[in-house]
């Protein structure tokens, strides 16, 4: 089996990187059967996100803090782990963000995509599902897209819903909502196409993040479900990503 291994900048990750390659070498990224991702879920995504072109499955392997989409250390046995690993196909989302000097970004989200005031002054919004005005000011902190493998990261930290992996749903969650007061969120079909439009922009900053590509001073943002690119994710077995997902909801 021929390796290709990346980790993190941490310590224990590059220590870690160093002891793998020592024992299976390395191989280039586009002549390897499997990736390894040495480090915690940030790293993971950078992976996924930088292997797209190669079409390789990866396997990750916690040397970070929380490690969600990330398997216990392996080195002997790390072989049969991935012979015996369980497979996810995941899709991100696609962001186009325009800023208010009319530049346009486009950035992909596997976890989500998320607006975020700039400043002390809140973000304003409206919101458009599928070219349908359903919510015409939101008033908070910000507002999070979460895919379903997203779902139990910033989503959750925003007391979003936890969303079994192929339930084809998308969460979309406010965060610190001042207005509506009482507006909890929406469950969207995956196939939904949402369009932010920021209200008062220049006085009202906000920015927008596909996972960790941050685009700031945004005027308006679209996102939708890009089925057009996969990610394989492998898990040691009976601890795949739906499980997972589904172990966090009988956490106290």
């Amino acid at each position: 089996m021929r390796f290709h291994f990346t980790a993190s900048n941490k310590p224990m990750a590059q220590q870690r990187l160093a002891e793998l390659v020592t024992a299976y070498g390395q191989n280039p990224l586009d002549n390897c059967d499997v990736i390894v991702a040495l480090g915690g879920d940030g790293k993971m995504l950078k992976t996924l996100k930088s292997s797209v072109d190669v079409d390789r499955p990866v396997y990750g392997m916690n040397c970070g803090t929380v490690g969600f989409l990330m398997n216990n250390f392996h080195q002997h046995d790390l072989i049969t782990c991935i012979k015996n690993a369980e497979k996810t196909i995941i899709h991100p989302l696609a962001m186009t963000a325009t800023t208010i000097d009319g530049k346009v970004h486009n950035a992909h989200g596997i976890n989500e995509v998320s607006i975020s005031r700039e400043s002390y002054q809140a973000v304003k919004c409206a919101i458009s599902i599928d070219g349908i005005e359903r919510l015409p000011e939101m008033v908070g902190d910000g507002l999070i897209i979460a895919t379903p493998a997203g779902s139990t990261a910033y989503n959750l930290s925003a007391h979003g819903p936890i969303i079994p992996l192929g339930s084809e749903v998308l969460a979309m969650t406010p965060v610190s909502a001042f207005r509506p007061r009482r507006w909890r969120g929406a469950i969207l079909p995956q196939s939904s196409e949402v369009h932010l439009t920021m209200i008062e922009p220049e006085f009202r900053p906000a920015s927008a993040a596909a996972d960790g590509t941050e685009i700031r001073d945004v005027c308006e943002v679209d996102i939708k479900m890009d089925n057009s690119i996969s990610y394989t994710i492998l898990s040691d077995p009976g601890q795949g990503l739906a499980e997972r997902a589904m172990q966090e909801q009988f956490l106290f």
